[in-house]
């Protein structure tokens, strides 16, 4: 996983509703969606549950 080295806002491809990740997060959510597409589901879970432990509010606008 690459860590970015600034903060970037990310939108929510269905309401639009954007928040602003930190590095790590950012790595996290990209993580999730590509394991989204790979069907890598236990992966997908796992960061799920990083999020809602450590950016819960993002993670309700972004992936609940």
């Amino acid at each position: 996983m690459l860590i970015g080295s600034s903060s970037e806002v990310v939108s929510n491809p269905y309401s639009g509703e954007s928040v602003t990740l930190t590095p790590e997060a950012v790595a996290v959510y990209d993580t999730i969606k590509g394991a989204e597409k790979m069907g890598m589901y236990e992966v997908v879970q796992k960061g799920l549950d990083w999020f809602k432990q450590y950016y819960a509010s993002e993670y309700m606008v972004l992936l609940d």
